[in-house]
């Protein structure tokens, strides 16, 4: 069964970022279609991203991380209010992964496993 999952880590303390707000989306018609919201959980992971009834298709998917508020409800100036990680679904069969490397100046981000 296909699945799409997330994990943040903030690098600026080596450990999972707890709490991170995130929204899904599906590029329809030149449009975006929110699909669901989530936060990540104690281990920076958030595995409910696609909301009951909806499976993967192949289209191009936006995944926003709330990174501001992350930062800001603890006090850290951060650069990138929001980071924002478009990528493809080209086969709906697998699982897609998308991690976070995340800090207050800087980002990274790769297809996991």
């Amino acid at each position: 069964m296909s699945a799409l999952t997330t994990h943040v880590l903030d690098t600026s303390l080596g450990r999972p970022a707890a709490g991170v707000a995130l929204t899904l989306e599906r590029r329809e018609a030149g449009l975006w279609l929110e699909l669901g919201r989530s936060r990540t959980d104690a281990d920076g992971r958030c595995r409910d991203l696609l909301p009951a009834g909806v499976a993967l298709q192949k289209a191009s998917y936006r995944l926003s991380f709330d990174s501001g508020a992350y930062f800001s409800e603890r006090g850290v100036l951060a650069f990138y209010p929001l980071v924002s990680v478009v990528f493809e679904v080209r086969d709906e069969t697998q699982h897609y992964h998308v991690p976070l490397l995340l800090s207050p100046f800087g980002y990274s981000t790769y297809r996991g496993s």
